[in-house]
């Protein structure tokens, strides 16, 4: 005889019926897959080597990069791109490269500048001959942003750059009476000063369009900010969800940072964000984008010390000197060192061993499994329940309808030239676009949105009592979806996953919470905004943005760093998030049958109730009686 059960065991909802939708067996026997991929990472951690030491002797020379940095910062206080300093800027770097016997080039052309239009842009550069065509790049851009004498961003990098290549002059060509010259570099060297770095790598991005060395680039080191306080640490983001090459940034590292210490970097958790949104301040980016193996060093954080204060008595010397023979070994070590491999796939780097990046995306492609085969079973169920979906997936339509307006009309105003657009490059921080919010602008914006979600709601108002089971197909309808945003996301970049997860694992759970306590539903939809709070909070606070962080995304998007397919994606996921909060709040509606809408449309019947509205407070009866006709 079966035992007795208690009436809490009664009263609980059997699986699978309204109350209790969602497969919880089949999510907790798939989510054990994960552990899978977790032991495939473990065994695929390892610990790359470094590159020898170079065996020619160091002739960096810290008093003359720390002059070079100040004469510049002194000279040139002013070195926005297109003012008369950035001219004279340019020529000041030009003749102490002649000076070394190099014969300098210059490569003039216009750029848009966000919050300063176009202007003229002219990148300066010394070619070491090597034996090999193989190319190295050191690169350091010397303009700022016009509001301080840019001493640390980045004359202090300008100097670390002329010392290079006074030393590598040297070698090459010595003057009359200072002996017999050194070995020429086994590999050529371009010795690169940039112009518009300041404002997202503007230079860099042109260096790799037009140089004729860019099809035979081997490596690059970058040089910013190096005169601050901080210890010189190591950045490696790219503009493409790509890491350079392990070898080069472990030899970095051991260069940086003497024997038995570490070197700063970016946490696992920061460059997992660099990968899942490729993103970066420093040139290193296009680099990388491009699959060449790049490093920058820098003794600021992941953004460039503000200009305020950045003046020349704040420069640290010792700081300059170890950057600049840190990038002599550095350079040294590529120049003399077997070829890299080239490898710009990802990985992630824990201390100093790394796991590899395919592992990483693998462990997140499987953890998406749990909630698809849970939303296709939610999806199969309410399928032979035959509950009708038809209905449930055009509501969604209408709100995704929405968003979609609200994209064209941000698409418009860029066209337009409304939002303070510029080169495709990441807006400084600190500059004029950043933190000034467009009000006027913005407040154009949300009127236009307003009015289509005005709009657009009408057909997603409630006109009669919601059944339970047009409820749970508003849901299956938005979490079908959401598996679909999944799967192209995973095509995109396996790594923006990260941003999604959250989202799929605690949405899944509202039909199953619909009868339970308003906090309980309220939890679980908060807990599911992990991922765009993740994102946004990157922003705010590795970037020191604080609350202009969802403006600067805006920005980043209106200037094409974010693909339009990413874009697209994340209209979709706010559409499935807003029908899932309809639901969660009781303001959820199928979009009506034909029944049951008014006789006119939507657009129609918006102005008419607008117009009732406006009738109503002047008190004609007569003309809202004509206009309710």
């Amino acid at each position: 005889m079966a035992p007795l059960r208690t009436s809490s065991e009664r009263r609980r909802p059997r699986p699978g019926s309204l109350e209790r939708p969602v497969n919880a067996r089949t999510y907790r026997g798939t989510a054990l897959l994960v552990a899978i991929p977790l032991l495939i990472t473990a065994f695929t951690i390892s610990r790359p080597e470094p590159l020898p030491p170079a065996t020619l002797p160091s002739v960096f020379d810290q008093l003359g990069a720390t002059q070079s940095a100040r004469e510049l910062a002194r000279q040139h206080p002013n070195r926005a791109p297109g003012s008369s300093g950035g001219g004279d800027a340019a020529d000041w770097v030009t003749a102490r490269l002649e000076s070394f016997g190099f014969r300098v080039q210059r490569d003039a052309w216009d750029a848009r500048i966000p919050g300063r239009g176009s202007e003229r842009l002219e990148n300066v550069f010394a070619v070491s001959p090597g034996r090999s065509p193989e190319t190295l790049v050191v690169m350091a851009h010397r303009d700022n942003l016009g509001v301080g004498p840019g001493a640390n961003d980045n004359a202090s990098g300008t100097g670390v750059l002329l010392e290079l290549a006074r030393g590598y002059g040297l070698r090459t060509a010595a003057a009359p009476g200072e002996g017999t010259p050194l070995a020429s570099p086994a590999r050529t060297i371009v010795f690169l000063s940039t112009d518009g770095g300041a404002f997202g790598g503007i230079g860099a991005v042109r260096f790799l369009e037009t140089s004729p060395y860019r099809s035979r680039l081997a490596a690059a080191l970058n040089v910013v900010a190096v005169g601050g306080s901080e210890r010189v640490r190591i950045e490696i983001a790219g503009d493409r969800p790509r890491s350079p090459d392990a070898t080069l940034v472990e030899t970095a590292a051991a260069r940086v940072q003497p024997a038995g210490t570490e070197a700063r970097r970016t946490s696992a958790l920061g460059q997992l964000v660099d990968l899942a949104f490729p993103f970066t301040l420093y040139e290193q980016g296009p680099f990388i984008g491009q699959g060449i193996p790049t490093v920058t060093l820098t003794a600021a954080g992941l953004r460039p010390p503000r200009p305020i204060g950045d003046t020349v008595e704040n420069l640290v010397d010792s700081r300059i000197g170890q950057a600049g023979r840190a990038a002599e070994g550095i350079l040294g070590s590529l120049d003399e060192g077997v070829a890299l491999a080239g490898d710009t796939s990802s990985y992630l780097f824990l201390g100093p061993r790394i796991v590899q990046g395919w592992a990483v995306k693998l462990v997140l492609i499987t953890a998406l499994l749990p909630f698809l085969l849970a939303a296709v079973d939610l999806f199969a169920r309410c399928r032979r329940r035959r509950i009708p979906l038809a209905p449930a997936f055009r509501s969604y339509r209408s709100r995704l309808g929405i968003w979609v307006w609200i994209g064209i009309v941000f698409a418009a105003f860029a066209l337009l030239g409304i939002w303070p657009g510029g080169a495709s490059r990441p807006p400084p921080p600190d500059g004029v676009t950043a933190g000034d919010w467009p009000v006027v602008a913005l407040s154009v914006f949300g009127v236009l949105a307003l009015a289509g979600w005005l709009v657009g709601r009408e057909r997603l108002l409630p006109r009669r009592t919601v059944s339970a089971e047009e409820e749970l197909a508003g849901q299956t309808a938005a979490l079908v979806v959401l598996g679909v945003l999944a799967l192209l996301t995973t095509a995109l970049n396996p790594f923006a996953l990260v941003f999604l997860l959250p989202s799929l694992h605690a949405w899944l759970w509202l039909p199953q919470f619909r009868y339970s306590a308003p906090w309980v539903r309220a939890a679980s939809f908060i807990a599911g905004l992990a991922g765009p709070v993740l994102l946004v909070g990157s922003l705010a606070w590795r970037l020191d943005l604080g609350l202009d962080a969802p403006w600067y995304l805006l920005q980043l998007v209106e200037t094409g760093l974010v693909p339009l397919p990413a874009v697209v994606l994340s209209l979709a996921w706010l559409a499935a998030a807003g029908q899932l909060i309809a639901v969660a709040a009781g303001r959820y509606a199928p979009y009506p049958e034909a029944r049951e809408r008014p006789p006119r449309g939507q657009l129609r019947e918006l102005v008419r109730r607008l117009l009732l509205v406006a009738l109503g407070r002047r008190g004609r009866p007569e003309l809202r009686r004509a206009a309710g006709s």
